[in-house]
Parts: structure tokens; sequence; C-alpha cells
């Protein structure tokens, strides 16, 4: 009977053992098509940076979420579309239970990859870029362009300009210049502010700025001429400050001069020298290295010499904080699905989109992140894969950026009407019967 026991006992001894072995070793593969050379490196160092950093900190400070470590692996793309496709396809099947998650940070690339993400099971996270109408949740239920989409951003600047005019009547009459990058990126803003400037009686100028951006001559010579009230700079790389020393040179106001999240950096400010000085940009993150969470990484990441930005000046720059804004978001994603499926263990991409689809980031959850003011609160659901669509305005005063809003709102119901006309489109054109989210749980 005794000896019984003692193997009873060894039994159990072992097996719990065996399961606190198993979840110590249970890891999270989350790959990242990431762009660290080629003409938009700058953005792309910082923002991989910041993520990877927050992903290292979460592993350092907390030993992974719920015990289940985050593992990783770049893949350059040179924010070139074809090598975006091979990077997925080369990453989709990492790890032991797949890739997470994929954020390709390229609008070009979203398009490229919209619907295998839908065929392999794997959510692919936009923040901030990517095809707007992948809003609506019934018809994309693979794809989250969470926080603020394009058409929200074009909204909330044109809210933000009636607001420094005394109303939005004030537009009325107003000329618009949209200097855009010529990609599907830029692009991505006509059918928005074709309907802003239809409900508001301004005139908006479309002026294409061809990849890199380096040249642009004969757009502000366009802009000379036509004497728009304001700029929308829907620009990115080398193309930012190259428009904001025109600007300059052809006497432009830079206060009327306003960047989108991708513009209104400091990697398109700086180089721009005292040019850039007055220059506002939208963002849905700020800059700074005073939020506990940057403080956090600074402690344990980089106390520990595992910091990924080789530059630590950068970190709590505008790119990098976005960085970091997508580690929390994924993370969150991961934690919320483990509520589901199990603390302690891998998801699938299949359980992570699960987590993705009931993410509820309130100003409670960001404050113990760490993040209040860092981001806006956000809450996703089956029909919304979007959220607030608020963004912050941020002015450049020669050395640094200084945030000059509060969150600012765009138009929800014209922007989603949009969303919701488009993607209706689109679920005929491709024959897809579009989710009824009341039977989803």
């Amino acid at each position: 009977m005794k000896l019984k026991k003692t193997v009873l006992l060894g039994a159990v001894i072992a097996g719990l053992l065996g399961s606190s072995m198993a979840s110590a070793n249970e890891e999270q593969f989350i790959g990242l098509p990431s762009y660290r050379v080629g003409p938009y490196a700058a953005g792309g160092s910082g923002l991989f940076g910041g993520w990877i950093d927050y992903m290292q900190l979460v592993n350092e400070r907390d030993g992974g979420v719920n015990g289940v470590k985050l593992t990783w692996e770049e893949c350059e793309t040179e924010y070139n579309n074809a090598r975006g496709v091979e990077c997925y396809e080369r990453m989709k099947k990492k790890g032991s239970t797949g890739n997470s998650v994929f954020q390709p940070v390229s609008t070009g690339i979203t398009y490229s990859v919209l619907e295998k993400v839908a065929q392999d099971k794997i959510p692919m996270v936009t923040i901030g870029y990517g095809r707007t109408d992948a809003a609506d949740g019934r018809v994309f239920p693979w794809v989250f362009p969470l926080i603020t989409t394009y058409w929200s951003q074009a909204s909330a600047i044109v809210n933000f300009m009636g607001q420094k005019e005394g109303g939005m009547d004030k537009l009325k009459g107003k000329k618009i210049g949209l200097l855009y990058h010529d990609s599907a990126y830029g692009k991505e803003s006509h059918a928005i502010m074709d309907k802003l400037a239809a409900k508001h009686g301004f005139e908006v100028i479309k002026i294409a700025v061809a990849h890199p951006g380096n040249e642009q001559q004969s757009q502000w010579l366009q802009i000379r001429q036509a004497k728009p009230d304001y700029v929308v700079l829907w620009g990115w790389g080398v193309m930012n400050p190259t428009a904001i020393k025109a600007a300059a040179k052809t006497g432009f106001p830079r206060e009327k001069l306003i960047g989108v999240w991708w513009s209104g950096a400091e990697e398109d400010t700086i180089p721009a020298g005292t040019a850039a000085k007055g220059f506002i940009a939208a963002g849905f993150n700020v800059a700074g290295a005073n939020y506990p969470v940057v403080a956090d990484i600074k402690k344990h990441v980089y106390g520990k010499n595992k910091g990924n930005m080789e530059d630590k000046t950068r970190v709590g720059s505008v790119y990098y904080n976005r960085g970091v804004v997508h580690g929390i978001i994924t993370v969150e994603a991961i934690r919320k699905a483990q509520e589901k499926y199990g603390k302690g263990k891998a998801l699938t991409g299949e359980q992570v989109r699960w987590g993705f689809e009931n993410l509820n980031l309130d100003d409670a959850r960001l404050k113990a992140l760490g993040a209040t003011g860092f981001m806006p609160a956000l809450k996703i659901t089956c029909a919304d894969h979007e959220g607030p669509g608020k963004v912050k305005f941020q002015q450049w005063d020669g050395n640094q950026w200084k945030v000059i809003t509060d969150w600012v709102e765009s138009d929800r119901p014209l922007v989603r009407g949009m969303i919701e006309e488009s993607a209706a489109a689109y679920a005929k054109e491709k024959g897809i019967k579009p989710r009824d989210c009341s039977k989803e749980s």
C-alpha cells in the first residue's frame, strides 16, 4: 500500500513537472515583414525597433504572456510588394502553431495578401494603413485596420481645419491641396477627400508625387499657382522633408501644411531643418519618452543591453512609439485570446484573430499598460474592425513635437457609411456572404 502511494505521488509530481515544463516551453511566433533598408528605412527601422522592444519587455519583465514567451523573425521587404508576399509565404507556417499575425506596414503589401490571409486563417492587422473598407468585419473577418483608417484620418484633418477656421461652415469656398504619394497608399485618400469636399463646399486639388518623392518642383509650381488655403501632405519617406523645404522656399505657411501620420515624424522634420518649424501633423500615437511604458522598456530592456535600437536617442520618437503601439495591440490580442482558448498556451492564427476581434483597451487597461494619452482607447467588435478613428495633432517647434490638440474625432457617420458601401460592393464582386454578427461569440 505504501509503495502504491509512493508511486502515485511520484506520478503526480512528474505530471505536474511535465505540465510546468510544457508551459515554460510554450512560444508564440510573430512574423515581422520589416523594412530596415531602402527608401523608407527611416520609418521602418524606428517602428519595428519599438515593436520588438515592447515584445522583449513582455518577455523580460513579465516572463511572456501568461508564461508564453514571444518569439519573432524579421523578413526584409524593402517596402516592396513582391518581397512582402515572399515574406508572408515564408513565415506563415513558422513556430509550433504558425504565424500569429501578419502586419505588413505597407498598403501595397496589404492588397497583395488580402485574399491569402483569409485562405490561410491568419489575421492581418493594418494599424493606420491598408484597405479602409476592411474595417467592416462582416465582409473582412481576417483584416483589422485598427485604431483609425485613412478615411477617418482625412476626415479628422478636415475637422481640424474647420476648428482652425472657426467652424466647418468656414471651409466653404476654400481650396485644399492634396499632395499625395503616387501609390496605393496615396490614392486611398481620394474617395474620402472628394466626399468631404462635396459635403463642406471646398475644392480639393490632387497633386501626385512619384516614388520616392525627392523631385517636386513641378508640384510646388502648381501649388503656387493654385494658392490653396491648406495643403495635406499625404507623403512617405524622403517625400516629406522635400515637401516641407519646398513649402518654405515657395513661401507656403508651414502651419497650413498638415501632414498625415506617415508624414509627421522626426525623420520628416529634422532633415528639413529650420523650414520645418510650425509644421503640423496628425498621429494615432504621440512622441515622448516619459510615458511609463517607454520608461519600462528603458529599464527592463535597454538596462539589460537587449534593446533593438542602435541609436538610443530614437527611443520615444514618433515612429518608435508607433512600434510600441503595434506591440501593445498584438500582445493584448494574444492575452485576450488566451482567456478563451487557454492561458499559458501557444495559439493558432485563427485563435488570435478572435483576440483581435474582442479587444477592449479601455482607459483603465491603458493606464495599467503605462499608455494613458499614448494612444486612444480601443474597442473592436465583429462588425467594427477599426475602433475610435481618432487622432491627435502635433506641431514641430524646431526641436521636438508638441501636442496641440486632444483626440480629434472624424465624421463617423460619413466614414462608416462609405466603409459599409465599399465593403458591400467588394462582397458582391467576390461572391462573399457577409457574416451575421448577431450569431458570433
